[in-house]
């Protein structure tokens, strides 16, 4: 059974992880198959907006902690621990809008995926920890540079510190997920967020995706040099001339993310 799942529908590419039996936990082939996509989906023009989601009934569980167990401490060169944080730098430097839909059970690393991609929508029945803590082990899959950019910093320490579960809804309201729907709602609900964002001007989103995740590391003079860069850069694209047509004749613009 292929541990990985991809599925396009219009631009959109859906990546399903796919071990429902063990709620999609990330084991070496997991992590390897999806850096592999989600590359694939960067290189791919004809992919505009990458969505994730999980088989079953979770969305993931996190490391395999059985592989974890029976391989015991790997040092620098453990396999599992580089593929993974390719993976979250990967995935939230890619430079299209990405999608998670949260079926299930977010916890540990299989929360690190979640919240290296731009927008979480998940299911009512969808629950959330930082399961390292169970492990008396710190998060280490980019969890705690991202989780307190959504929550702030003092909600992210009781969230780590303690391991203790967030519904969806307390989820939502301390901002770690962005919407909540019914389980039968979800997937209607991420296809058309997702197929909205892949109708944008992709390549001026991806502008503004690296100038919003940068612009914590530059004063405003530094920030502003670069929104002009962008702007430039932006400019020349087939998108912008459609865009300015479009408004002259008072109509729709139709993007191609060129």
């Amino acid at each position: 059974m292929d541990v990985l799942l991809v599925a396009d529908e219009g631009f959109v590419r859906t990546l399903t992880l796919n071990r429902p039996e063990s709620r999609n936990a990330l084991n070496l082939a997991l992590l390897e198959s999806l850096r592999v996509a989600v590359a694939d989906a960067v290189a791919d023009p004809g992919v505009r907006c990458l969505a994730i989601t999980g088989a079953g009934k979770g969305f993931c569980a996190g490391a395999d902690v059985k592989d974890w167990a029976e391989q015991g401490p790997q040092g620098d060169d453990d396999p599992w621990v580089a593929q993974a944080h390719g993976l979250a730098v990967e995935l939230a430097q890619a430079p299209l809008p990405t999608v998670a839909l949260l079926n299930g059970a977010a916890v540990g690393a299989g929360l690190d995926l979640a919240l290296a991609c731009d927008f979480r929508i998940a299911a009512e029945s969808a629950r959330f920890a930082c399961a390292y803590t169970w492990l008396a082990y710190p998060p280490d899959v980019g969890g705690t540079w991202l989780l307190p950019r959504l929550v702030g910093i003092e909600q992210a320490k009781r969230f780590v510190y303690t391991g203790e579960f967030w519904d969806a809804a307390t989820a939502r309201d301390r901002g770690l997920v962005g919407e909540v729907v019914s389980p039968d709602e979800l997937a209607a609900r991420g296809a058309q967020l997702a197929l909205e964002l892949a109708a944008g001007p992709t390549i001026a989103i991806g502008h503004a995706k690296l100038l919003l995740d940068d612009s914590h590391r530059r004063t405003l003079a530094a920030q502003l040099e670069a929104e002009r860069v962008a702007g430039e850069i932006c400019a020349a694209t087939e998108d912008h001339r459609e865009a300015l047509a479009a408004a002259a004749e008072r109509r729709e613009p139709v993007f191609h993310g060129r």
